[in-house]
């Protein structure tokens, strides 16, 4: 009886740490790309720093940012989305 308690709890330690590995592996690779973003929309300027698994999804996370903080309702902030960043800046 004994030995079976143990074998399980070997198991259940191992899928537990196997859990742990795959979670800080997933979170890793979300964050590979870091970008600096700045929108200008209406006469004002935001500049926004996200981070991505590859370039495109960078960008857009920091222009999301910068249009939440320039528009004012979710019309213009569909209308700002639609519209090219000012500049874009790979950070290290």
């Amino acid at each position: 009886m004994a030995a079976k308690s143990n074998s399980v709890r070997w198991i259940i330690g191992l899928g537990a740490l196997a859990l742990v590995a795959v979670l800080v592996y997933s979170t890793l690779q979300q964050t590979r790309e870091r970008c600096e973003v700045c929108v200008s929309f209406k006469g004002g300027t935001h500049c926004a720093t996200a981070s991505g698994s590859n370039h495109d999804q960078a960008v857009r996370s920091a222009q999301e940012i910068d249009c939440q903080l320039l528009s004012n309702g979710r019309d213009e902030n569909m209308v700002c989305l639609a519209s090219p960043p000012a500049s874009i800046r790979t950070v290290k």
